[in-house]
């Protein structure tokens, strides 16, 4: 028995509904399945010498990703630890290699860098012994013509607990942090820099790639060599300046999703003329 035309009209209808609702649904699905077009916000904290590194690869990145927002915040790298841990970020940044008791976290390097110290640029003092430095920090030596400057009381400038610069300079020079007799204390390496810039008796101590690249836009500051080591980003490349560290970004767990595609973006030579920019040193891959 033949149906009916007006039979088959609901069927019809159904069938058009289900493939219109099919349809609109597909875009949507796809936007979720293409690592193209990731969507959602990442947060990374930490370290000041890896933020504004992270915040240029962040915006490069945002901007082939519409959809994603990532959110850079400072701090030092031992909120980097914590945060990560905690799960208050998503990334962690840390400017050293981790502890041994800080293994449950994974890292991944993006870069690698120095800490040196840095005077004024008008201080005719151009290089100091480490003996000489850890006098200055300890409070033995006080004034500049001690160590062949002018005659004027020394600012120490120290870093604040919690910062990896603070850990390896310190390491570096056999120092304990409650040894330290200092004047200022700062936080990022951008206030330290400023400090020494706007002090012609000050002494302090930075990232070279921060220190390098404020020199290159006319900062009056200066980079003192370490064990007569110029303190430089070429030196840091070849593995001569003694005191070098990574930039890495941690996780609590192995990265998946939008954390993976960011730090796997961090470590690619898409990257490679951002790191080169700010004057820190290509990780070899």
């Amino acid at each position: 028995m033949t149906k009916r035309p007006e039979m088959m009209i609901p069927v019809a209808v159904g069938l058009i509904t289900c493939l219109w609702l099919q349809g609109c649904s597909s875009p949507q699905q796809n936007v979720n399945n293409n690592p193209g077009k990731s969507q959602g916000k990442l947060v990374l904290t930490g370290s000041s010498t890896v933020a504004p590194l992270a915040a240029e690869i962040g915006k490069r990145f945002e901007s082939a990703h519409p959809g994603v927002r990532i959110d850079v915040q400072s701090g030092g790298s031992s909120r980097g630890i914590t945060d990560a841990r905690q799960g208050v970020a998503d990334v962690g940044m840390v400017s050293r290699a981790l502890k041994p008791d800080e293994k449950d976290l994974t890292a991944f390097t993006i870069a690698r860098d120095g800490v040196t110290v840095i005077l004024h640029k008008n201080n005719p003092v151009k290089s100091l012994t480490d003996k000489q430095v850890v006098d200055i920090y300890t409070g033995k030596v006080t004034n500049w013509k001690q160590v062949g400057g002018q005659d004027g009381t020394i600012t120490v400038v120290n870093k604040a607990e919690g910062r990896s610069t603070l850990e390896l300079f310190t390491h570096y020079f056999k120092l304990k942090n409650t040894d330290i007799k200092a004047q200022v204390v700062i936080g990022d390496n951008e206030q330290g820099i400023k400090t020494v810039a706007g002090n012609p008796n000050a002494i302090g101590y930075v990232s070279i790639g921060s220190a390098e690249n404020s020199e290159a836009n006319k900062v009056p500051i200066k980079l003192l060599p370490v064990d007569a080591i110029a303190a430089t980003t070429a030196n840091v490349q070849n593995n001569t300046f003694p005191i070098a560290r990574p930039l890495n970004l941690v996780t609590k767990t192995q990265p998946q999703g939008l954390a993976k595609e960011f730090i796997d973006y961090a470590q690619s030579q898409q990257v490679s003329d951002i790191v080169k920019k700010q004057n820190f040193v290509l990780v070899a891959k």
